[in-house]
């Protein structure tokens, strides 16, 4: 009887068919590609993956630079300030004293937090308008016959303050104010369009301030110097692109540029930069010459253009030695400065050229990598600013040397001779690595494990901590790949 209990309870059992669907393992999670760097530079991908690697890259490219700069200022200078004064030093002491003014200035925009940045922005733009406005006002005052006009140099003196051009000297002390120019708009070009955020979206919150700053500062720095021109123009895109502006305001600031620029060539014949009144007009010289450029000339456009090539020509692929060349000797004019990258050609060569185009390379890519990775909307307007201003003012100085673009006449950042240029530059660079420094992983590895006291105190504090993680929403586990239900036929 209790069997065939147990028997009646054993055929009362529900019996469960399992699907074959739901049986099956939930797929592994799609494996993804390894990037070209993965694949062929693990080192070199591992170097970049961490947290403080795009600061030591600013450091090493520019600093690399800057030594290069230093090296070939002397080798450019050295043979003429010993025929000129007994001294072959004379010409890159004053370089090197500028150098320290630099490092002092990129130590300082280091450790100051981006809030004071901002605050000084038009503070500095300010001052380097009013500068730029005495000198435009002494070249017009001499251009009027108002003022007299040196027949030496084609400087005007009025008191203390002396304009020659692109210099203005307030005593004994001459300094570049379009250079000024480029540094105040950064700092107050990032924080009005990081103000004005989505809005920027409509062409009102464009128009005022910025596009009529803009605009000024076209005609007054453009009207001596053309190429300083394309500088703050390049640097104006960069700014408006890192905002995220839409492409009809580039095609409308492109349609007005190239207006602009037609209208400072043909303002070249009535004395803008230095031309003069019933002379041929020097800036459309240098288009057509770059165009078709004569075999023989006894103009300074094409004679400079020839010397440059010739220089280029007898370097070859590896120069003919550091300290060697021949054509630095009063033959290329402007050797120390807007012709030094000829220099490198001649001595060092198409490697020490190609060596120089590498590290500007590399600085670019770090210039945005940073941009890119850090998080405060200003600091990633000025980033994008600071590189676009130092790769486009390379390109158009290399260009121009090696025959690829019409002559604008503009150093080559950290490598010319020039004071205000090389402390301005190093300047901006300090922006670029408090930048570098404020990056999310760099800002956390920095405090995880902060440098000793002294370090802090002396060259740069700690930046400012991110704000913590927010975990990603969960998704319920009925819509996660591989826990989808099996489908009913």
């Amino acid at each position: 009887m209790m069997v065939g209990m147990a028997e009646d309870k054993r055929e009362s059992r529900t019996t469960v068919t399992v699907s074959p669907a739901a049986t099956v393992q939930p797929a592994p999670a799609p494996v993804r590609p390894k990037s070209l760097s993965q694949q062929l530079l693990p080192a070199v991908h591992g170097i970049l993956a961490r947290p403080l690697s795009s600061y030591y890259l600013l450091i090493a490219s520019s600093g690399l630079l800057l030594l290069i700069g230093l090296t070939m200022v002397f080798s450019a200078t050295s043979v003429q300030a010993y025929a000129a004064n007994g001294n072959a030093f004379s010409a890159v002491r004053s370089q090197l004293i500028f150098a320290v003014l630099g490092l002092v200035g990129f130590w300082m925009c280091q450790r100051l937090p981006a809030g004071t940045l901002r605050f000084l922005g038009v503070y500095v733009l300010g001052v380097a308008v009013v500068l730029l406005g005495v000198l435009d006002l002494l070249g017009g005052l001499g251009s009027l016959g108002v003022l007299a006009v040196d027949p030496g140099d084609g400087s005007v003196s009025l008191g203390p303050l002396t304009g020659d051009l692109l210099w203005l000297y307030i005593g004994p002390v001459g300094l570049q104010p379009a250079e000024f120019v480029k540094f105040g708009v950064v700092l107050w070009g990032a924080d009005i369009i990081a103000r004005k955020g989505a809005a920027l979206g409509y062409w009102r919150e464009l128009s005022m301030p910025l596009f009529p700053a803009v605009g000024l500062l076209f005609v007054m720095v453009g009207y001596n110097d053309l190429g300083t021109m394309l500088v703050v123009l390049s640097l104006i895109i960069g700014l408006l692109w890192a905002a995220g502006v839409r492409l009809r305001v580039f095609g409308a600031l492109g349609v007005l540029g190239l207006a602009g620029i037609g209208l400072l060539i043909a303002a070249a014949s009535r004395g803008a930069g230095s031309g003069a009144t019933g002379q041929p007009n020097y800036r459309l010289l240098r288009i057509t010459m770059w165009l078709d450029t004569p075999k023989d000339c006894a103009l300074d456009l094409c004679y400079q253009i020839l010397q440059a090539r010739s220089a280029i020509y007898e370097g070859g692929w590896f120069g003919v030695g550091l300290g060697k060349g021949a054509l630095k000797w009063n033959w290329l004019p402007a050797a120390d400065n807007d012709f030094i990258y000829a220099v490198v050609a001649e001595e060092l060569g198409v490697v020490g050229c190609m060596v120089i185009a590498v590290l500007f390379a590399v600085l670019a890519y770090t210039g945005f990598r940073i941009a890119r990775r850090v998080e405060d909307p200003w600091r990633r307007l000025a980033a994008t600013a600071i590189t676009t201003w130092l790769v486009a003012q390379a390109i158009i100085n290399m260009g121009g040397v090696i025959g690829l673009i019409p002559l604008t006449g503009v150093p080559l950042p950290l490598i010319s001779a020039g004071g205000s240029a090389l402390t301005v530059t190093m300047a901006a660079l300090g922006i670029l690595a408090s930048c570098a420094r404020a990056e999310p992983d760099a800002a956390r590895a920095l405090h995880a494990r902060p440098p000793s006291r002294w370090v802090r105190l002396v060259w740069a504090p700690l930046p400012p901590l991110p704000p913590p993680r927010r975990p990603g929403p969960s998704r319920p586990s009925a819509q996660r790949p591989g826990n989808r239900a099996p489908r009913g036929r």
